[in-house]
């Protein structure tokens, strides 16, 4: 029995040195996704998280959402308080309406007494003292006026600082709001409703799994024969036996050196440093993430 047994042994190693020899790949590597981890940006209760491992999501899409009571009244509140700053403005013109009335009333008093000076019925100082008293008024209208604008610029100043604290809550609302960056797929679900959520906690994982890159390790040899860009054969396992045949792109070729990982093989194994690169594949539902995929370059 241990006879046939060290044979077997033997026979399957014959075979898969073999097999190696010939290989009809150049590469290969694991299938990887983009994958995002969202996490809170607002500190609270997790009012709602609308998903369920395996749901499909929408860039942008909202999902669930941080409790905003507190915000909302703060926000009520101040937009109360910019009101009532907002209602303390002076309406100048309106102000300064009586002085400009006895200004006017006055230059037509020395419009009158010029007159009666030149018929010998006023004497100069009449006219004297009126264009002083006008001068008088000018200069309290010119001092009206700056108080009044002096004031008004420190009321729009208070209410530009409270317009931008409700600006500060709407985006800390607009926060509180759980969105998936990217389309993609629910891979893993880190908080439900109810648990309270600081800021920066993870709250689920996606990936975009229908845009997927094989990430595999050539040698120098093989780095000179290819180029960013270049349409590549991306094969997959489809059942025990079948490979399924893709078309991919590469997308990145990395410009260091490395070890060669231990799971993964290349076409020269007794090479000792290889370069990683990412060959870009859609995917039709039939790659799986870490699932191990083969790539065949364009001869030239």
């Amino acid at each position: 029995m241990k006879k046939l047994y060290y044979m077997a042994i033997g026979l399957t190693i014959i075979f898969t040195s073999c097999g190696d020899g010939d290989k009809e790949y150049d590469a290969s590597g694991v299938f990887e996704a983009t994958e995002v981890i969202v996490s809170a940006r607002a500190a609270g209760e997790v009012s709602s998280l609308n998903i369920t491992e395996g749901d499909e999501l929408k860039a942008g899409e909202a999902i669930g959402c941080i409790d905003t009571t507190q915000l909302h009244w703060k926000r009520v509140q101040l937009i109360s308080n910019m009101k009532a700053v907002d209602s303390r403005v002076y309406d100048i013109n309106r102000q300064i309406s009586v002085i400009n009335q006895q200004i006017s009333t006055q230059q037509s008093e020395l419009t009158r007494f010029k007159r009666l000076v030149k018929a010998n019925a006023a004497n100069q100082k009449q006219v004297d003292d009126i264009e002083s008293q006008i001068a008088i008024l000018k200069k309290q209208l010119d001092v009206q006026k700056e108080n009044l604008q002096n004031s008004n610029n420190s009321i729009n100043s208070e209410s530009k600082g409270i317009s931008a604290q409700v600006a500060q809550l709407d985006d800390q609302i607009m926060k509180s709001i759980i969105v998936s960056p990217i389309n993609g797929t629910v891979l893993a679900k880190y908080a439900q409703q109810g648990e309270m959520a600081n800021m920066g906690r993870a709250l689920f994982k996606a990936a975009d799994v229908k845009h997927l890159f094989l990430r595999a390790y050539i040698t120098a040899g093989q780095l000179t024969d290819i180029k960013l860009g270049e349409e590549v054969k991306v094969y997959a396992d489809k059942g025990d036996k079948d490979r399924k045949e893709y078309n991919g792109k590469i997308a990145w070729i990395s410009d260091k050196a490395e070890f060669t990982p231990k799971t993964i093989q290349t076409r020269d194994e007794r090479a000792n440093l290889v370069y990683a690169i990412k060959i870009a594949v859609e995917n039709d539902g039939y790659i799986k993430c870490g699932m191990y995929g083969d790539v065949k370059f364009n001869k030239k």
